[in-house]
């Protein structure tokens, strides 16, 4: 039998998964840690760098790089801020956090 690509589109994907009110729920909840890695992924896009000569720069390794680049270890460990400083550093920029009032609903309001 001859393999065959097959071919997904993520929206319609999304959208179908989205129909559970669970799997929404939980994609919602997960809502912070993907700006995050959005922030991250950005900011050493940005600065023209690779996993390594981050790892190289925070002097650890790259497989340390990529759970702080993805959402696979946020359950089991969430960075430190001196971790997140690190990173930030490394990429040329400064760590800022800040605390933003929320409207009773929970939307988040500028």
């Amino acid at each position: 039998m001859e393999n065959q690509m097959i071919s997904y589109d993520y929206n319609k994907f999304k959208k179908i998964l989205f129909t559970d009110p669970k799997v929404l729920q939980e994609y919602e909840s997960l809502e912070d840690e993907f700006v995050l890695i959005a922030e991250l992924l950005n900011a050493r896009k940005k600065a023209h760098k690779t996993q390594e000569d981050l790892a190289q720069i925070m002097d650890t390794s790259s497989s340390v790089i990529s759970r702080l680049e993805s959402i696979s270890g946020q359950k089991k460990h969430s960075p430190t801020i001196a971790t997140l400083k690190k990173y930030a550093a490394a990429v040329g920029c400064k760590l800022v956090i800040k605390l933003v009032p929320q409207n009773l609903k929970g939307i988040v309001t500028s």
